[in-house]
């Protein structure tokens, strides 16, 4: 698994490049598929980029994509709004960070789902009830959700689950939301989409036009510029200690996101 997220300064443009100058601090997402572990990076001018918030850091601006799954899927998917009742499974790490606030920016109840050590981090993001998975299994609380949203990713040590594991506390039209493609969502998503009532989805952001993930992207800025949302970084590493970081992500008990730093962008 290599970085693919990045922020920095730009060095220099192509001649017929309009949209970005030399200067500008920008971040956002590499689709070379060669990963941003690199002190300079060559992009595309229509790529995943845009101008980072100036209320922010380098180091906070990196972790986009996190923040980009969980919106594609509870915006664009679930569609959720106002009113409703939410539960967010596995929600330490990136996209579970991310999914709390923006869960809560769109006026739902939201219950998170975390391990003891985690209880306080999820509190701070607003979640109005979080329930310790080591004490208690969410599934046979008997409580009914419109959205259930399983975060989880290759390193998390939370138990998973699948929707015939929540159908239960879904109300008659709830979904279940997943961006992980096991063969288990994906018959499970062919499945409820034959019938009425409660649905199993997947989406992964990383499959949608570049040109809808640039507006995630500006639409995620006008959160960010206004303190709605926040990255909730846990370690951050040189980029000489990238082995060390690898090794402290697979453990599985990261807080949010780890970002590897260069010296010219830590000055900033």
């Amino acid at each position: 698994m290599i970085g693919s997220e990045l922020a920095g300064e730009i060095e220099s443009v192509g001649k017929d490049v309009r949209l970005f100058k030399e200067g500008d601090q920008v971040f956002g997402s590499d689709l070379s598929g060669l990963g941003a572990y690199a002190e300079y990076k060559c992009m595309p001018e229509g790529g995943i980029l845009a101008i980072k918030p100036a209320n922010i850091t380098y180091e906070e601006a990196a972790p986009v994509c996190g923040a980009l799954a969980a919106w594609n899927l509870l915006k664009n998917i679930a569609g959720i709004h106002s009113g409703q009742k939410v539960l967010i499974n596995s929600v330490s790490g990136s996209v579970g960070t991310a999914a709390v606030q923006i869960a809560k920016y769109f006026g739902a109840e939201v219950t998170a789902v975390c391990s003891t050590t985690n209880l306080e981090l999820v509190k701070s993001l607003g979640a109005d009830k979080v329930i310790d998975y080591t004490k208690e299994d969410f599934t046979r609380s008997g409580h009914a959700y419109d959205v259930i949203y399983d975060t989880y990713d290759t390193y998390d040590t939370i138990v998973r689950n699948s929707f015939v594991h929540c159908k239960d506390l879904l109300t008659e039209r709830g979904v279940y939301l997943s961006a992980i493609p096991t063969l288990t969502i994906l018959l499970q998503m062919l499945w409820t989409s034959k019938i009425g009532g409660k649905k199993a989805i997947f989406s992964a952001t990383g499959l949608r036009p570049v040109a809808e993930r640039l507006v995630f992207l500006r639409e995620l800025v006008q959160l960010i510029e206004a303190g709605k949302i926040k990255s909730i970084i846990d370690k951050c590493y040189p980029l000489e200690q990238i082995a060390e970081a690898h090794r402290y992500v697979e453990k599985g008990y990261k807080k949010g996101n780890v970002v590897i730093t260069l010296e010219r962008n830590r000055k900033k």
